[in-house]
């Protein structure tokens, strides 16, 4: 009896999805329809190529295509926005022996946070530098990305040998 009324609940729990019940087979046993599932696959195809191409942005250290796992904040959305518009060229310049930094021509969303960063990540600075690390420091950013991409002798390589351009394209 408990049984029967716990089915009852869970059915009418889960009435706004297309269900059945198989009458041929133990009626606690509840089967999805075929028709939601396909349409449900559907749905999740489109919104992933859609999304893919609204959110990619590409990044170059000189002639060194790299990839950024890009964060989701305002400040990201502004340098879309901007890539949009045209290639985004920084000038980069070494600084204290673990970061390359270059005005970004414009400020930017910020909301800085305490932070110890790797060998890899690109932040925000002042509202208006980037700066990507081939080393670690501890200084209030607004995280940008990370480069999944390049070890730390990589990135040491790319950006140790003297001032860089970096160009972000849509």
């Amino acid at each position: 009896m408990a049984l029967s009324v716990l089915m009852m609940v869970c059915v009418s729990a889960c009435s706004g999805n297309a269900e059945t019940v198989d009458e041929n087979h133990d009626s606690s046993a509840i089967y999805r329809t075929e028709e939601v599932d396909n349409q449900a696959a559907e749905n999740n195809t489109s919104f992933d190529e859609t999304d893919i191409g609204e959110t990619t942005m590409i990044m170059k250290i000189g002639d060194t295509k790299v990839n950024v796992d890009w964060e989701d904040n305002q400040a990201v959305a502004a340098l879309r926005d901007m890539a949009r518009e045209g290639d985004v060229t920084i000038q980069m310049s070494m600084y204290g022996g673990f970061e390359q930094v270059g005005s970004i021509g414009q400020n930017l969303p910020r909301d800085d946070k305490q932070t110890t960063t790797t060998s890899g990540d690109v932040v925000l600075y002042s509202g208006n530098q980037m700066v990507v690390f081939y080393g670690s420091n501890s200084w209030s950013y607004t995280r940008l990305g990370h480069i999944s991409d390049k070890n730390a002798e990589e990135m040491t390589d790319l950006l140790s040998n003297g001032d860089v351009t970096i160009t972000i394209s849509h």
